[in-house]
């Protein structure tokens, strides 16, 4: 069930004391199209679930996992009868590490793990997301320390295992597998730390130490997705953070986060997050009102 929506942004009510979410869910309900900073998982144990997305739907058959990334907008229609699991993890801190915020990005806007896809995995996956409702609904001390272990378990598992959809297999030329993941970790985190500068394709392809051409192709085969996307994808995340706290306005978020034009960013905001930043920050903050008011 969705706690607190305002417009298509869902504040994902954790458990007290911790940054999780779980629902052992049976309730016949549809949920409207949302998103949330929140990673989600779900899994029905019990008859199939319906996940709609901006331009498609995807039937998730009993035991199928679909991981549905932040800022994913999507909507659910459930069946009369059913059981499923929907864990919702806090991921901001996990991010900080490297190989965790590139798995995102692979993942990225969602993705489904069926054991005729994912056979050497799927199984053990399906036995983590188990664990951790067991441990969520019925654990004592430790019980957060104990869930996050078995959900980067499963990251580790996807991370080793998932290929992101329509890109061919990486031609390494003359570099190693580790040393190329080494390298393309190490420009991500560049981007990551320069993206509100004018970052050019070139100059990036340049630190490298490949031909812009050679480059793009990698990147685009290590991130599922171009430069200059990655790189909007970064501004964008940068200025969710910035829109929330009290005091900026629009169009210093923008000039902060690397847009020339105001334009330009809302147009890019919204086609990321499905509302512009107006009124991304007015449903955070009438979200927040209410809380505090509760």
């Amino acid at each position: 069930m969705i706690e607190t929506l305002d417009g298509i942004f869902e504040t994902v009510n954790y458990k007290k004391s911790t940054s999780l979410k779980l629902y052992d869910n049976i309730q016949y309900e549809d949920y409207p199209m949302h998103w949330h900073p929140a990673l989600e998982i779900v899994m029905p144990v019990k008859n199939g679930y319906i996940l709609n997305f901006s331009n498609t739907t995807v039937e998730l058959r009993e035991q199928d996992i679909c991981i549905i990334c932040p800022g994913c907008i999507h909507g659910i229609t459930a069946p009369k009868t059913g059981r499923r699991i929907i864990f919702q993890p806090n991921t901001t801190y996990l991010r900080y590490m490297k190989e965790v915020e590139m798995l995102i990005s692979h993942l990225s806007p969602y993705a489904i793990f069926t054991p005729e896809e994912y056979p050497a995995i799927h199984g053990k996956l399906v036995e983590y997301l188990e664990e951790i409702r067991e441990e969520y609904l019925h654990g004592t001390s430790y019980s957060e320390v104990d869930i996050y272990s078995k959900f980067l378990k499963m990251l580790v598992l996807i991370g080793q295992n998932f290929t992101p959809p329509n890109i061919k297999e990486i031609d390494y030329g003359t570099i190693s597998r580790e040393d190329y993941a080494s390298k393309f970790l190490e420009i991500c985190d560049y981007i990551n730390a320069h993206c509100t500068e004018d970052l050019k394709l070139d100059e990036v392809a340049d630190k490298s130490g490949f031909s812009k051409f050679y480059f793009e192709r990698l990147f685009k085969q290590f991130t599922g997705v171009s430069f200059y996307k990655y790189v909007n994808q970064k501004r964008i995340a940068r200025a969710q953070e910035l829109l929330v706290e009290p005091g900026n306005s629009v169009t210093d978020v923008a000039l902060s986060c690397g847009f020339m034009s105001i334009s330009s960013f809302i147009r890019m905001f919204k086609l990321q997050k499905g509302c512009t930043p107006t009124e991304f920050k007015n449903m955070y903050w009438s979200t927040e009102q209410k809380t505090m008011i509760r």
